[in-house]
């Protein structure tokens, strides 16, 4: 046979295996061979603001306008400021007598601004403002074409063609809230009445609810297919020349039915202000929302300008709002934030902790702070720095996590016990710190032990170590334990080398002896177990009280003692392990987390579930066992797709090596804000979210998982469909961002 013969054979043999590749893919098969996103630049939004002035008035802006020079022109309460292109103050324009409240800004062809305040109408030209005669104030709108200068108030409607204002006599509403040529001879005009369509013929009145959603019109804006959009109350209606032909209302995601203005974007989006924020509507059909004090001054949006580079300046009631536009890769965004966690993320010894903020959301006022987690989020970071260094082989990253993992065994050293750990330390000389020291009274103990019987009354929660250069905090946590453990795992297998094996290895034995030495529960300095560090069969399987914590710590102590078998091979932890599973029935207690009574579910036992599933099978040889944790991550997994956490997907596709949910872990990266203060966020006052109550019972949840730009900042233990929360007052670590992204680099699903 000859070459061409043979390849007419093969051909239809090679389309049905391309066929049946891709109707694979099509039915969701999640192993997606070779899935990578190749790291390309992408817009990257941050919020800029100004305050124009110490008087209130001045930040209550009414109207934003770019003018051709990229000068930023603001109509305040308060007057006329303008802010020079690349200078950050603003000056005012008028000032004397006629100083006072202002409400439109336009410009013509010959680069003159018009402005129209309380008492006229004002043009400026070569940087000084002179009244105009002939329009009697106040002038709340004005548009410039090229057939004319339009001016309008509630005193009357002026045209200019060249030769001076001449009153219009138009038996046209006064109430005028926004006004835009028809790009022939005539106007549309929105007022508190309706719409108007104005030219020297006719006048024409639309006010029907066939014509608008509402007779409130407050904003107008042509979108690229030349449709005139009306902003008003009750939403959006969006019209031809003739007539209505559709609407946006809380129905089509618009967070208030109070809409204030619209605009169209250089990049044909289309932003639609409202009381609770702005949404841009894209033509692909997505759509986005900006709200919150993470993105506005004030949710309520007055007025929206673009420069030139497509960046939107949005007037408000508190100033005004910049959303800044910049090409970044994750690769970049990924140096921005490690230099930020340098800079005021990292604290003695070697802590990855957030920031407290002195004053609310002003980062140059930051100083550190000590947290009750700061040894599992330093576990993070070690994890962070493993995954950093296997994939890069920078030797940064390595010493970056040596000095991690010193952190760590000091917590343990300091406390001067065999074993225990404390949950974070402070310098000594530090006056302020969490949960100072305290004493309960009698009453108070009783009360509490009423609301929790497992209430400890801890009363020296901080102590001075031998050396007198440190405060530790005791009553350490499970959750300390578990991101302890998940750290230590990936520095052993991704970055140590065989001495430092040996120090990893003896430093998590000690702990679990430790453990073991307790009846599996982690004894305090004042000789009884800590709050939350219980692991006993005695206590998990026969104290009640115990029954919302049986299945996950089941499953937690397993992995602690794995961990120091994996790592040392002594039989003993095998011994314990097996004792575990086959005498106190833990790997049944185990299976139930999947289906945890809805009363006892909290999302913070989702990460420490996380935390230890790659422990648990990456240390595991055992055949039976391998596949039951398998089969448990794999229907844990299901149930924490709809979270979108790149952090669980990525620990998944490590633990079973799997490229699952690529496209859902890259949009949280791209999309994650590099404004990382806890801004507070409540979605309850929006009118297009519903509140619920699930996957967590307990909180108020919204009912549709929300993009990670309008979310409270993360840290992994927070609920991400939480309806309302946040801090300003601090700054969170970037390691929720640094961490998933460096896994899936080191996984090849985001290239380099």
């Amino acid at each position: 046979m000859n070459l061409s013969v043979f390849k007419a054979c093969l051909a239809p043999f090679i389309f049905l295996v391309l066929q049946c590749c891709f109707s694979c893919k099509k039915q969701g098969d999640p192993v997606q061979v070779n899935a990578m996103y190749q790291d390309r630049p992408f817009w990257q939004e941050r919020h800029e603001t100004f305050v124009i002035g110490t008087n209130p008035s001045a930040n209550e802006v009414r109207r934003i306008f770019v003018d051709r020079n990229s000068n930023i022109w603001a109509a305040t309460g308060d007057g006329i400021y303008l802010k020079p292109n690349g200078i950050p103050e603003w000056s005012k324009v008028i000032s004397g007598e006629n100083d006072g409240p202002a409400y439109a800004i336009a410009e013509d062809s010959a680069s003159t601004i018009w402005l129209g305040t309380w008492n006229g109408l004002y043009k400026y030209e070569n940087g000084v403002a002179s009244k105009v005669d002939g329009p009697k104030g106040p002038i709340s709108a004005i548009c410039t074409t090229t057939h004319g200068i339009y001016v309008l108030g509630p005193n009357g409607f002026w045209i200019n063609k060249g030769t001076g204002f001449v009153s219009e006599k138009s038996r046209l509403a006064r109430s005028v809230r926004d006004v835009i040529s028809d790009r022939e001879n005539g106007l549309w005009i929105a007022t508190d009445v309706g719409l108007y369509h104005w030219n020297e013929k006719e006048l024409q009145h639309f006010y029907q609810t066939t014509d608008l959603i509402s007779g409130y019109a407050k904003g107008l804006a042509f979108d690229t297919d030349q449709k005139l959009w009306v902003a008003g109350l009750g939403g959006v209606t969006i019209r031809n020349e003739d007539k209505k032909q559709s609407q946006l209302t809380v129905e089509d995601g618009l967070p208030s039915t109070y809409v204030t203005t619209v605009r169209l974007a250089p990049d044909s989006s289309m932003w639609v202000g409202t009381q609770k924020g702005v949404v841009r509507l894209r033509p692909n059909g997505t759509r986005s929302l900006l709200f919150s004090r993470r993105w506005l001054m004030d949710d309520q949006v007055n007025d929206i300008a673009f420069d030139k580079k497509g960046n939107a300046w949005i007037a408000t009631p508190k100033g005004v709002s910049a959303i800044m536009k910049t090409k970044m890769t994750l690769a970049q965004k990924s140096a921005f934030f490690s230099d930020v966690l340098a800079k005021r993320h990292i604290r003695a010894p070697w802590i990855a902790g957030q920031a407290h903020l002195k004053i609310p959301g002003d980062t140059t006022s930051w100083e550190p702070e000590d947290d009750d987690n700061d040894g599992e989020y330093t576990g993070n970071y070690l994890a962070m720095e493993s995954f950093r260094y296997a994939d890069t082989k920078d030797p940064e990253a390595k010493n970056n996590a040596k000095k991690a993992f010193g952190f760590l065994t000091l917590l343990q050293e300091v406390t001067g016990t065999s074993g225990f750990f404390a949950r974070t330390i402070i310098p000594s000389e530090w006056k302020h710190m969490h949960d100072e020291n305290r004493t309960f009274t009698d009453r108070e103990k009783a009360d509490e032990l009423v609301k929790e019987p497992r209430f400890k009354p801890v009363e020296t929660r901080w102590h001075l170590s031998k050396d007198g250069k440190w405060l530790w905090k005791g009553d350490t946590s499970s959750d300390e334990m578990c991101g302890h453990m998940f750290g230590y795992y990936f520095y052993y297998t991704l970055v140590a080398d065989n001495a430092e094996k040996k120090r990893i290895a003896a430093h998590v034995t000690k702990l679990v002896d430790y453990l073991m030495a307790h009846n599996l529960n982690l004894m305090d300095v004042d000789g009884t177990h800590t709050r939350w560090s219980v692991w006993s069969p005695d206590d998990l399987n026969r104290n009640p009280e115990w029954l919302p914590d049986r299945n996950q710590n089941s499953m937690e102590v397993l992995a602690f003692i794995k961990l120091a078998h994996f790592m040392t091979g002594q039989e003993k932890y095998q011994r314990e392990y097996v004792r575990l599973i086959e005498k106190e029935h833990y790997l049944e207690n185990m299976a139930q987390i999947t289906s945890q009574n809805p009363a006892w579910f909290i999302y913070f036992d989702v990460m420490l579930q996380a935390y230890l599933y790659p422990i648990l099978i990456r240390c595991e040889t055992d055949p039976e066992r391998l596949k039951f944790y398998k089969t448990h991550l794999e229907e844990w997994f299901t149930h924490r797709k709809g979270d979108h956490n790149p952090l669980i997907n990525f620990i998944y596709n490590y633990t079973l090596d799997q490229k699952a949910e690529l496209q859902n872990s890259v949009d949280f990266l791209t999309d994650t804000p590099l404004d990382l203060i806890d801004w507070p966020i409540d979605h309850r006052t929006r009118e297009d979210i519903r509140i619920v109550r699930t996957p967590v019972l307990e909180d108020e949840q919204v009912s549709t998982l929300q993009p990670p730009s309008i979310r409270m900042t993360v840290r992994w233990d927070k609920n991400p469909w939480t309806a309302a929360g946040g801090n300003p007052e601090v700054e969170r670590e970037p390691v929720f961002w640094l961490l998933p992204y460096w896994m899936g680099r080191y996984l090849g699903m985001i290239s380099k």
